[in-house]
C-alpha cells in the first residue's frame, strides 16, 4: 500500500482531456509549484477517466496522474465511474481524505486546499472530532423530481430525488472510513444518475453528524 494522506480525483473524460490539460497548467500547476516548494507531499491528484474495454477493473497511469476505470466515459456513469475509482484508490493507498471536483472547475486559490488540509488533519482521529464529509451542503426537505434532463438531455425525465443532505459535486471531501462505508454501497450507488446526491445519499448518518459546509462556489467557477 502507498501511504498518501490526501488523493484528489478529477471527473474527466476522453472528450474533454483538454479540460484536464487547462487544469495542470493552472491551478493544479500552481498547487504543485507550492508543494515542491515546501517539500510537501500531502496531496496526490488524479483525472478520472472512463474505459469500458480495459482488461482490469482499472489501471493508473502515474506519469500522466490519470486512473482509468472500467465504466462508460459518459455522464449517466458518474455514479459508477467514482464510486469504483474510490475502490481503486482503497486498494492502492493508505490515505485519511480524498478530495473529488470536475474538470471544468477552477480553483481561484490553492489556499484553499492547503488550509482545508491542516483544518482536516488538526481534527483527524481526534474522539468526535474527526471529520469525514464536507463540500457546500444541499438539504433535500421533501422529495421531487430534478431538472437536470433540462441541461443534461441523456438523464431520465422523471428522477427521483429523495429527502437527504449532500454535498455538491463542484467540490466535496470524504474520510478513508467514510469511502469504505460508500464501497459496500457500490450496488445503489451504481444505480443512480446524479453522483454527488448518489455519494450524500448513501452515505450513512453517522458521516454526516458533522458535516465542514465549505462555500465552494467562492473558491471554484466554472
Amino acid at each position: 500500500m502507498i501511504e498518501q494522506e490526501f488523493i484528489l480525483l478529477i471527473l474527466n473524460c476522453k472528450k474533454y482531456k483538454f479540460k484536464a490539460q487547462k487544469q495542470k497548467e493552472t491551478w493544479i500547476k500552481e498547487l504543485e509549484d507550492y508543494n515542491n516548494l515546501n517539500k510537501s507531499n500531502n496531496l496526490k491528484y488524479f483525472h478520472i477517466i472512463g474505459n469500458p474495454n480495459l482488461e482490469n477493473e482499472f489501471i493508473f497511469d502515474e506519469s500522466d496522474n490519470i486512473l482509468y476505470i472500467k465504466v462508460e466515459d459518459d455522464y449517466n456513469s458518474l455514479p459508477k465511474k467514482v464510486i469504483k475509482s474510490f475502490q481503486a484508490i482503497n486498494n492502492n493507498y493508505k490515505f485519511k481524505y480524498i478530495f473529488k471536483t470536475d474538470d471544468d472547475q477552477q480553483l481561484l486559490d490553492i489556499k484553499f486546499l492547503i488550509n482545508l488540509q491542516k483544518i482536516l488533519l488538526a481534527n483527524w482521529l481526534i474522539e468526535d472530532k474527526t471529520i469525514h464529509y464536507g463540500g457546500q451542503v444541499i438539504n433535500i426537505d421533501k422529495p421531487y423530481f430534478s431538472q437536470y434532463h433540462k441541461i443534461h438531455n441523456e438523464l431520465p425525465i422523471n428522477l427521483p430525488l429523495l429527502q437527504t443532505q449532500y454535498c455538491s459535486g463542484r467540490f466535496y471531501f470524504l474520510s478513508s472510513n467514510a469511502v469504505k462505508y460508500l464501497i459496500i454501497k457500490e450496488k445503489e450507488i451504481s444505480k443512480e444518475y446524479l453522483e454527488d446526491y448518489a455519494i450524500g445519499y448513501n452515505l450513512h448518518n453517522l458521516f454526516k453528524k458533522y458535516i465542514l459546509n465549505l462555500q465552494t462556489n467562492k473558491y471554484f467557477i466554472d
